[in-house]
């Protein structure tokens, strides 16, 4: 059974950075796609970062050139490096997975793709 541990939020100043982490157990990283998420109140669940297996990457435009989503497949987890946070980045951040055969031509950032979510990790950033 595959479990997703979000860890890592915080409550940071803008301009600051953060870098929460997810733990994977029951999946192997070369057979899953994974993506970090967030959602705030009042808005939907909106993707920020995805990652394959097979070293595809994708991002929402809000957060290129200030994200970097990685993963350490020794330790089974994943990251999402947070750089220059903005307020509008406040959100609970997920991670989520979703097993794959082959590589997307860019790793899907829609929430319905996925099907395995973690709990869920709280980023506030306040300027």
């Amino acid at each position: 059974q595959v479990q997703l541990a979000e860890s890592g939020g915080d409550s940071v100043q803008a301009g600051g950075s953060l870098r929460l982490s997810c733990v994977a157990s029951g999946l192997s990283y070369s057979r899953y796609l994974m993506g970090w998420f967030r959602e705030a109140p009042g808005k939907g669940r909106m993707g920020v970062a995805a990652i394959d297996g097979f070293g595809g990457i994708a991002y929402a435009d809000s957060v290129k050139g200030r994200f970097t989503v990685s993963t350490n497949f020794a330790e089974h987890t994943l990251y999402l490096q947070m750089n220059r946070l903005k307020d509008e980045d406040s959100a609970l951040y997920y991670c989520a997975a979703k097993a794959i055969e082959r590589p997307y031509i860019q790793p899907p950032l829609g929430a319905d793709v996925y099907d395995t979510w973690g709990h869920g990790t709280q980023v506030t950033v306040s300027s």
